[in-house]
């Protein structure tokens, strides 16, 4: 059994937060989930979810523009919906099902087969395009950061359970599982411990 994903060190995480006002943290949430998109609108087309393409270059254009490099997100306000997308998904949806779980260093919960999903979705992340190696490991650095961030309201949750490895690995499947599942149940909710 492999130890316990430890995602970057919670001192860090814990810094950001006590230092970075919650304004500047929520825009740096949105700048990082807008980089993400341009991977949606490739993904969801390998799919054949046209529609659901379109709507994240859509997304994608406005938040870039009118919300300042996705660092405001009107797209929200014009509840224009927000997708998810990646080449795991995509594999998953050409019939790679089941896969052997692993935990990444820096990466956390994965599968093989969204471990080459990454791999595959690597050309289409616009940090991969940054020349400058101190701007883009610095842009990656702070993206791990927001991630810890992000994942902090759970930690309580993992120092309650008996086993956490067991807590991350089923409550990451489940997630995933949603992802992957979820346009074949169009509107289902994805339950609030879940979310992040």
């Amino acid at each position: 059994r492999m130890d316990s994903w430890h995602p970057p060190p919670l001192r860090v995480a814990n810094a950001y937060v006590a230092v970075v006002p919650a304004p500047v943290r929520t825009g740096v949430s949105n700048f990082f989930d807008n980089l993400g998109q341009p991977a949606t609108v490739v993904n969801a087309l390998l799919q054949g979810r046209v529609r659901h393409s379109a709507e994240a270059l859509g997304r994608f254009l406005l938040n870039s523009t009118v919300g300042v490099a996705g660092l405001f997100d009107p797209a929200a306000r014009l509840k224009m919906p927000e997708r998810e997308e990646d080449f795991g998904q995509t594999l998953a949806n050409w019939g790679w099902r089941r896969s052997r779980y692993l935990e990444l260093p820096f990466f956390g919960p994965s599968t093989v087969r969204d471990a080459i999903g990454r791999v595959g979705d690597s050309p289409l992340q616009p940090l991969a395009q940054v020349e400058s190696d101190k701007v883009r490991i610095g842009l990656q650095a702070l993206s791990l950061v927001d991630g810890r961030a992000r994942l902090m309201n759970l930690d309580s949750l993992r120092d309650a359970a008996q086993d956490d490895y067991l807590l991350v690995r089923d409550s990451w499947a489940q997630r995933r599982d949603f992802q992957i599942q979820k346009d074949a149940k169009e509107g289902a909710a994805l339950p609030d411990y879940l979310k992040e």
